[in-house]
């Protein structure tokens, strides 16, 4: 097994399950309506919605790093995209462009040579094996986060 099968794999499961460290962000955000989705039950914190735009955001913009595409300066609206619509149709295919976003990067991880891993990222100071696991960590930071706030709604 190579070591960007095993980063792919770790991405998959905080994404969709077996994670060591419990449940994943699909498990999480499972049965987790528009209105909850929206919702601040903590002040001056992200909704949940807010939190997985936020990851989906970040989940492109690894994969445009790990195309080689330098990336300067990440602007507040493409770091956290504001959610403008609370419909549940909106809600739902937010869902489906997590789910997208995910695929989409690990399909760009299995195309690169454990070689890769070595080699400093376009723009940055840190080699693309620390952009990939960097995106692990913050996908589960993430999740925590709205596990929180699942629980904030009870």
């Amino acid at each position: 097994m190579t070591e960007t099968h095993r980063i792919n794999s770790q991405l998959k499961r905080a994404y969709q399950g077996e994670a060591w460290h419990g449940p994943s962000l699909r498990e999480l955000l499972n049965g987790v309506t528009a209105e909850q989705a929206a919702a601040k039950p903590i002040p001056n914190a992200h909704s949940i919605w807010d939190l997985v735009n936020h990851i989906i955001a970040w989940e492109q913009i690894v994969k445009t790093r790990l195309e080689g595409k330098a990336l300067a300066e990440i602007a507040d609206e493409m770091n956290f995209p504001p959610v403008t619509d609370t419909s549940e149709a909106v809600w739902q295919a937010t869902l489906q462009s997590l789910a997208a976003s995910n695929q989409s990067l690990r399909d760009s991880i299995r195309q690169i040579d454990d070689a890769r891993l070595e080699e400093m990222v376009e723009g940055a100071s840190y080699p693309v094996y620390a952009l990939l696991h960097g995106a692990i960590q913050h996908d589960l930071y993430h999740a925590g986060q709205i596990a929180l706030l699942k629980k904030a709604l009870q």
